[in-house]
């Protein structure tokens, strides 16, 4: 987009008056408004990337329209260290934290909560597709699940009215429903988690729920960090199985500017290959300055 249509569509955010739930584009922390001025603009930012890849291939098989997690990979299994990209990201509320994730009496809270109002409209936080639309009437009650790209799902739980269908194609803060106070929920709120092949990330590890705004343009997927919370409470990763130790004496490399896969490889005393798959990456993947790769 040229420069004096930017302009154009800043002058008419400054001018046209929001409602609440369009505040995403005044937010002083973070200027949204130029996340609204055009799609296009988002579409050439991910132009940048060498190899986007389908959302609906690489790390998934399974398509389930019923379950949340269709996968059946626990944390021993899942690949370690890969990226996911945060710059799409969209507030799916303007609600503050009303609940954490992590324990919460005899159960894990996988999610966060955040404050709504019955018929506030929930956005998509990403692009992708619509995996489940269902009810849950003893946990999620209304709820969605979205496919997005680098393997994240998302979830949306307690909500009071759907606005997509299954399998639709959304954009990141399209809106996807209502919020509710539907299924095991004491209070209207919004209920969202963040998944990697079924297995729950605490979302404020990736985004600020007061500045609406992801905390870095990429998140690294590291075992022993982004599942630290899950390893500390579950029998199955704690030190007894030497799961979370395994994790944690891991070797890691961080990108310098200049570096390229091949000479970090030979630096290291290990294949291209090998490192391409400690990192679940192809030999010809961007890397950038800052990333995180596994040696070991």
């Amino acid at each position: 987009m040229h420069f004096k249509g930017i302009s154009a569509l800043l002058l008419l955010l400054n001018v046209l008056p929001l409602s609440a739930q369009d505040r995403y584009a005044v937010n002083i922390s973070y200027d949204k408004r130029h996340s609204l001025l055009d799609s296009v603009i988002m579409e050439e930012m991910l132009e940048e990337e060498e190899e986007e890849g389908d959302i609906y291939e690489g790390l998934y098989e399974n398509w389930s329209e019923t379950k949340v997690n269709p996968y059946g990979v626990d944390l021993k299994s899942l690949k370690d260290s890969f990226a996911i990209d945060c710059r799409e990201y969209y507030p799916p509320c303007l609600g503050y934290v009303t609940s954490n994730f992590g324990p919460r009496r005899r159960r894990f809270h996988n999610g966060i909560d955040l404050k709504v109002q019955i018929g506030d409209t929930i956005r998509a936080a990403f692009s992708g597709r619509v995996r489940v639309r269902q009810y849950n009437r003893g946990g999620y009650g209304y709820y969605l699940v979205l496919r997005h790209k680098d393997g994240l799902e998302t979830i949306y739980g307690h909500l009071s009215r759907f606005l997509v269908a299954p399998n639709q194609e959304i954009k990141a803060g399209d809106p996807i429903a209502l919020g509710g106070n539907t299924g095991r929920s004491t209070g209207s709120h919004l209920h969202f988690e963040t998944r990697i092949m079924g297995n729950p990330i605490n979302p404020a590890k990736m985004f600020s729920f007061t500045d609406y705004m992801p905390l870095n343009n990429r998140y690294y997927v590291i075992k022993d960090k982004t599942f630290e919370e899950r390893m500390r409470y579950s029998g199955n990763y704690t030190g007894r199985t030497g799961t979370a130790s395994k994790y944690s004496n891991l070797s890691y490399y961080t990108v310098r500017k200049g570096d390229n896969l091949g000479r970090i490889a030979s630096k290291n005393g290990i294949s291209l290959s090998k490192l391409c798959k400690l990192n679940n990456i192809k030999a010809s993947s961007t890397i950038r300055p800052g990333q995180r790769l596994r040696l070991s």
